[in-house]
């Protein structure tokens, strides 16, 4: 008779944290890491403010979480979380171009970025890495950073926006979604004055004329992005 493994007593499994702005995404990460012998979701949430209160509540061994949430955006989340804890690991996982965001994300003080489109052991395989100590990208965002490393920091062409600071391409993301500057200074808690101002820069490092070429670029590279 083949008797089946149980998982661990709770209070032995490695406790994840879930940080997504969509509920089907919460509950299948849920089902996918509960069922793991040595993993078990402690808790989660949909935005940034009530993350942060939940994790002092939980002390979780890792965090999940996505870039695109409602309010300040998971690369400010990451950040605030580093302020309060250095060593707490944190996965990105997140359906934003890892080309354009997973560098970015490693500089705030990600642990790993790993695209949604992934396999699910794929998944569990960056949450075990990382709360192993490692640090978890995918092949083509290591090849790059080797290339950088080795070359000296050059790696050819970069992106047209990776001049743009996390809080301008936050807003230019936004913008690209039909957000007004109005709702973008009241999903990022700031006042209107100080998103035309990132308005203004971002049009500036982009070569943009105006307003209307700003929204026009920030839908295409939305939509499906712009050759470098």
């Amino acid at each position: 008779m083949i008797v089946e493994s149980q998982p661990a007593p709770t209070a032995l499994r490695s406790k994840v944290f879930i940080v997504d702005d969509h509920a089907i995404v919460r509950e299948g990460l849920t089902l996918l890491i509960d069922r793991e012998p040595d993993l078990a979701v402690c808790g989660d949430a949909d935005e940034a403010g009530s993350a942060l209160r939940r994790i002092e509540e939980m002390k979780p061994n890792l965090i999940i979480v996505d870039i695109s949430l409602n309010g300040p955006d998971g690369l400010d989340l990451l950040k605030n979380i580093r302020s309060r804890d250095p060593h707490l690991p944190v996965l990105i996982l997140s359906m934003l171009d890892e080309l354009v965001y997973a560098e970015r994300a490693l500089r705030a003080g990600a642990s790993g970025y790993i695209m949604k489109h992934e396999a699910s052991e794929q998944v569990l395989t960056a949450i075990r890495r990382i709360l192993g100590g490692e640090i978890y990208v995918s092949e083509t965002i290591a090849n790059r950073m080797l290339h950088r490393f080795i070359g000296g920091g050059h790696v050819g062409k970069q992106s047209f926006i990776a001049d743009l600071s996390d809080r301008e391409l936050e807003v230019f993301r936004l913008i690209g979604q039909g957000h007004g500057t109005r709702q973008i200074a009241e999903e990022l808690h700031v006042s209107v004055k100080t998103v035309e101002s990132y308005q203004s820069h971002i049009k500036d490092k982009l070569s943009l004329k105006n307003g209307r070429e700003l929204v026009q670029l920030a839908i295409q590279w939305s939509v499906g992005g712009r050759p470098n």
